[in-house]
């Protein structure tokens, strides 16, 4: 069974979504460590963010955890879904973009705090 671990909500205007969010159900948010503004909650399970949308998305952006993000992406693959290429979140882990067979986004991740790059 996938559990749901971490959501995004796509951003027209990142401070304007962080005010109306916060409005709504009182929810905190703090700055990470990203190259651009990703404002996560703070003290919710899951674990959600603001940041800029890029190339026209919408959210919400819900992430299954995964402990084999290889064998889950062929997974995808095979029952007919797309399955995005897996790319490193710096001493964090892995993610990756999909679709399901109705054209649905969701995205894999798979803790690993070995994972290469940095934030720099």
């Amino acid at each position: 069974m996938a559990t749901i671990v971490h959501f995004e909500l796509p951003a027209d205007d990142v401070d304007r979504a962080k005010i109306f969010w916060e409005g709504v159900f009182g929810w905190s948010f703090q700055g990470g460590d990203a190259p651009f503004p990703y404002l996560m909650t703070q003290g919710e399970e899951p674990v959600g963010a603001i940041y800029p949308a890029q190339e026209g998305e919408r959210g919400p952006i819900v992430y299954m955890a995964t402990t084999d993000i290889d064998a889950t992406l062929a997974k995808i693959a095979e029952a007919g879904g797309e399955a995005g290429e897996k790319t490193p979140i710096p001493q964090t882990g892995w993610f990756a973009r999909c679709k399901d067979t109705e054209g649905n986004s969701f995205s894999l991740f798979q803790g690993d705090e070995n994972a290469p790059g940095s934030w720099g």
